[in-house]
């Protein structure tokens, strides 16, 4: 099971995704916007240290190496980190005028709300991992346990110099970047099952610089991921499933082993991709974070037991980059 927790602090902006329909009629698009920077991003940076400081041999750290999220906490002390926040389920809609929660009535999804809306949105969308089983009327209650994205985006033009003069070079002088800000007493957070040093290193696109600190994860915290996976769960990273040609939204192995699908609560897909061995990987589609599903018959086994097979291997298992992590939610009407 993952041993450490990994706080990145951005010192001043980070890289934000530009999405994959940027284009020069549309500098400031961001459309397929995506951030924070996925755990593949995390793992580079960890095999790129291990390659100087030589702790490991690379090969214990391919076979070894599990990392997972992206998720975030309040950086003001270890206590309130390690109580970081991870996507609410879908089945739970949290809204600044009220509260609803969907339940399985006569094999249907039927929203039970405490707002006046027809299709209620939801303005918060993440919670405190220790509020995970509370109720949305419970998260509603408890404004500390929900939050929305603590960060902001914005566009920032960046010059090219002449290397004798201090001018736009005359030809692609200019060129955008879209950085995300993070408040000082926010930082990232991801899950790992090797340390990394405290220190300072270039995380993620363009290069930003990032402090980073490393502590081992609670006992609270473990026996939490260490839930067993009954009838329904839902997914706190995306979910990348089927082959790497086509993107299912389930795992689908070759022996049929993973439980039928019967429900399900998501969102539209979200781009995928990662990096291996220098090679940017096919793009794919992941199930996004917060997704929800309801399985004919329950798996009862936590996430990290999980068979391998049920995850696209290309050329690295995408478990080892905590692929579909989940937790089990209780949905009134699953028995």
């Amino acid at each position: 099971m993952f041993k450490y927790l990994i706080s990145i602090n951005p010192l001043g902006l980070m890289y934000g995704s530009a999405g994959a329909f940027l284009s020069p009629e549309n500098l400031v698009g961001r459309s397929g916007a995506k951030f924070p920077p996925d755990a593949a991003t995390l793992a580079g940076l960890m095999f790129s240290i291990n390659k100087v400081n030589e702790k490991f041999t690379q090969q214990t750290l391919r076979d070894n190496l599990y990392v997972a999220g992206p998720f975030w906490a309040k950086s003001t002390n270890i206590s309130t980190q390690q109580n970081f926040f991870i996507p609410i389920p879908w089945h739970k809609i949290i809204s600044k005028k009220g509260f609803g929660e969907w339940k399985i009535e006569n094999n249907q999804w039927k929203l039970e709300k405490n707002i006046d809306a027809d299709k209620p949105e939801a303005d918060y969308r993440w919670q405190t991992i220790e509020s995970w089983n509370t109720s949305a009327k419970g998260l509603k209650t408890s404004n500390q346990s929900i939050a929305d994205n603590p960060w902001k985006f914005g566009s920032l033009i960046h010059p090219k110099i002449q290397p004798s003069e201090r001018c736009v070079v005359k030809s692609d002088g200019l060129f955008l970047e879209n950085s995300a800000q993070i408040p000082d007493d926010v930082c990232l957070v991801y899950l790992s099952t090797y340390p990394i040093d405290n220190g300072w290193y270039k995380f993620g696109g363009e290069n930003h610089i990032v402090e980073i600190s490393c502590d081992e994860i609670s006992p609270k915290i473990i026996k939490l991921l260490n839930q067993p996976i009954g009838k329904s769960f839902a997914l706190i990273t995306p979910g990348v499933w089927g082959s790497n040609r086509i993107s299912h939204r389930q795992p689908q192995p070759e022996d049929h082993s993973f439980p039928e699908t019967v429900q399900m609560l998501t969102d539209k897909p979200v781009p995928y991709r990662f990096r291996s061995q220098g090679t940017l990987g096919r793009g794919r589609y992941a199930v996004p974070a917060g997704s929800v599903y309801v399985l004919k018959e329950p798996i009862n086994k936590p996430w990290w037991e999980w068979d391998e097979k049920w995850f696209p291997n290309e050329g690295y298992s995408l478990k080892k980059l905590g692929c579909g992590l989940c937790l089990p939610v209780e949905i009134e009407g699953v028995n």
